[in-house]
């Protein structure tokens, strides 16, 4: 009975905040949530990456291995994309990006924070940050098929990561200062951004169920068969393995959205939103199946 209790205390803050995003779109169709983008692109995103690297007591090691392991999980999440998408007689380059980036900010770090306490946290932003750093090299390539070094030189979110990490290594301690800024400023960002998702899921469109529902399975149901695999085979345990298993089981991000709108044509655009409305609909099942596991077996 203990792990039901709190399988529903991890769970129903993130989705309830998720609701309430929900019941804003619903209320105001034409909700603009440019400015949460825009404050988690520039300034919440980096400042979480910062705070959850170097404040949760994760060491350098742990961080460096997991974010490896995070390189061979994605990996393996565009191979279960390039096939499906293969079969399915689709656009290989420009639809790939929603099965091989989960969302593992908006929905993973949250998730990972209230199961495994900031030690959680730590390494869920080791495989987010690789994630985010694809969003804004793989991802845009793969959308516009041009590359562009000058987008992730403008990415604060590149600098934090550097500087975060750089923290880690070389075992510095962060001042007080920037630990408590950078931690209103993500714990902030957290929850809008989980309120965005809620108004995204009113505002983007389905346009092809069958196709969305065979894609959403790639995402939310291979993805933490690969995470449990990667897992098993490297004889993996402990918190750690438990962030891996669930950040593998996050829904399609809706930054390959936003990506997409900018470089991709609209049928593109429409395919991605489908995939995107339909893995986080399918998750809102699948992934009380596996924080139940990872906080069963991996603890």
């Amino acid at each position: 009975m203990e792990i039901y209790s709190k399988l529903f205390e991890v769970l129903f803050p993130v989705f309830f905040i998720v609701g309430i995003g929900y019941y804003l779109g619903k209320k105001d169709p034409k909700f603009d949530t440019t400015f949460i983008t825009n404050y988690s692109a520039n300034f919440g995103a980096p400042a979480l990456f910062i705070f959850a690297i170097t404040s949760s007591g994760v060491t350098y090691s742990v961080f460096s291995e997991y974010f490896v392991y995070s390189i061979i999980a994605l990996t393996c999440f565009a191979l279960t994309g390039i096939i499906f998408l293969f079969f399915m007689k689709k656009d290989i380059s420009r639809e790939l990006p929603p099965f091989f980036l989960p969302n593992t900010g908006n929905m993973g770090i949250p998730i990972c924070l209230f199961a495994y306490g900031s030690l959680g946290m730590g390494v869920a932003a080791a495989i987010s940050s690789l994630v985010v750093l694809l969003h804004f090299t793989v991802n845009i390539f793969l959308a516009s098929k041009k590359f562009d070094i000058k987008i992730i030189l403008k990415s604060p979110s590149t600098y934090a990561v550097i500087i975060a990490v750089s923290f880690l290594y070389f075992e510095m301690e962060m001042p007080k200062i920037i630990l408590n800024t950078v931690m209103l400023l993500g714990y902030a960002m957290i929850v809008l951004i989980l309120m965005s998702l809620g108004v995204s899921l009113t505002q983007l469109k389905v346009f092809s169920l069958k196709s969305s529902l065979i894609s959403s399975v790639g995402r939310v149901v291979i993805g933490p068969i690969i995470g449990f695999l990667i897992i098993k085979i490297f004889d993996l345990s402990g918190f750690a393995a438990g962030v891996l298993l669930i950040q593998s089981s996050m829904p399609s991000a809706i930054l390959t959205y936003l990506i997409a709108s900018m470089y991709s044509p609209k049928e593109i655009v429409d395919s991605i939103s489908s995939m995107i409305v339909v893995s986080t609909l399918m998750s809102l099942i699948t992934i009380p199946i596996i924080v139940f596991i990872a906080l069963k077996y991996f603890t």
